[in-house]
């Protein structure tokens, strides 16, 4: 049943017991991985820069004396 919705539900199931349950997201790190264009790579002063943001950004909670 190529091509339908149930044939890919049966294909996605057979991957995941066969390959494990995060084998989605096992092939999805690879490409991003691979990738060399685009986004950060592309521009790395903006990365330095979002980067210093994030860092700023404190996580904790702001605690009230």
């Amino acid at each position: 049943m190529a091509g339908t919705q149930k044939g890919g539900k049966a294909a996605a199931n057979t991957n995941k017991a066969k390959y494990g349950a995060d084998f989605y997201a096992k092939i999805g790190a690879m490409g991003g991985k691979i990738g060399k264009t685009g986004g950060f790579f592309a521009n790395p002063e903006l990365a330095r820069k979002a980067g210093a943001i994030g860092g700023r950004i404190s996580r904790r909670t702001k605690k009230t004396a």
